[in-house]
């Protein structure tokens, strides 16, 4: 029996190619591995205000996407997090077993609570939620990155002291999968991680961007002072651009230090820049197609939610069994 693999991304932003390289690429290779359950997490989402009409529009357009990645609903369940009740109703049973202070103490709430006067409780609770993600799918394999790491870290704490509490009742994650993929930071900012969130139009290329807009965002790429690549003192920018190359391509190092060796910024970005355009080319046009197929978005995602909310529900009931809430006979 393959063992489960839970994920999930949020439909704030447009998603772009460090989301792509970073995590989704290999979301689609890992797929047929596992019993794969990929999840559009538009609980974690309204931490923040989104617009409503902005935000369902963005729940669409991002399960379009992943249909175009490869995402393959045949062997992958597709979902949107709210589409399960289970979700919110396990994470409010966990955040009764959660001290205030092991919340209090991670990195992301402490970053954003500073940096606004007043928060929503939503913030706090958020490692909760990815908590109830993960325990409701006895979830074996969770791939993220080194910025997840510590929430995963937390579930591992709250499903202990729920089976310390109330008897053995959540199977612990036993991997934790780092993101294999390249990490792609920001055109602009290159010692910052590329964001959806981030401002300026040069930041990002996003996954659905014109070939012309893709030309004109990497050729505008910060470099450094060096006229050519020096693969023994690659500034930031450099390194960046080619981390991008060779994550679209897949060249060896050796062929990367072969190539482009010497090569002047300005012909090293127009072959990034040809690059990521024949990439994202079909990933384009699958996404069109899946858009304009009347039906067929809310069917992959209407048929992955029936596939997985018996095992949600499952969980639920164990859950509540175990806290001695009301389960009917």
């Amino acid at each position: 029996m393959k063992a489960r693999v839970f994920s999930g991304i949020q439909p704030t932003g447009s998603p772009h190619i460090g989301n792509y390289l970073g995590a989704l690429k290999n979301w689609a290779r890992m797929q047929y591995d596992y019993e794969s359950i990929y999840c559009i997490v538009d609980l974690h989402a309204i931490t923040l205000y989104q617009d409503p009409q902005q935000l369902r529009r963005q729940i669409q357009e991002l399960a379009g996407m992943l249909l175009a990645i490869g995402i393959d609903p045949a062997h992958s369940s597709l979902v949107v997090q709210s589409a399960i009740p289970a979700h919110a109703e396990l994470a409010w049973m966990l955040t009764c077993v959660t001290p205030v202070g092991w919340l209090e103490r991670m990195t992301q709430y402490k970053a954003k609570s500073a940096a606004q006067e007043t928060i929503g409780d939503g913030i706090l609770q958020y490692p909760v939620l990815m908590a109830a993600d993960i325990l409701l799918y006895d979830a074996k394999v969770v791939p993220v990155g080194d910025d997840q790491s510590q929430h995963v870290e937390l579930t591992r704490d709250i499903a202990q002291r729920f089976n310390s509490l109330y008897g053995e009742t959540f199977v612990m994650p036993e991997t934790r999968l780092p993101a294999v993929g390249a990490r792609i930071m920001g055109l602009d900012e290159p010692e910052k991680k590329m964001s959806k969130s981030a401002p300026g139009s040069g930041h990002a290329v996003g996954l659905l961007d014109s070939p012309e807009a893709i030309r004109k965002k990497i050729l505008r790429a910060t470099t450094d002072s060096h006229p050519t690549v020096d693969f023994d003192r690659l500034g930031p920018g450099v390194a960046n651009l080619l981390t991008i190359f060779q994550a679209f391509t897949e060249w060896s190092d050796a062929q990367m230090r072969g190539h482009f060796s010497g090569m002047r910024y300005g012909d090293l970005k127009k072959q990034v820049a040809d690059a990521v355009i024949a990439a994202l080319e079909p990933i384009q046009q699958r996404y069109r197609q899946v858009m304009d197929e009347t039906g067929y978005l809310a069917r992959v995602l209407e048929e992955g939610a029936q596939r997985i909310a018996p095992i949600a529900r499952t969980t639920v009931e164990k859950v509540k069994r175990a806290m001695g809430l009301y389960t009917p006979e």
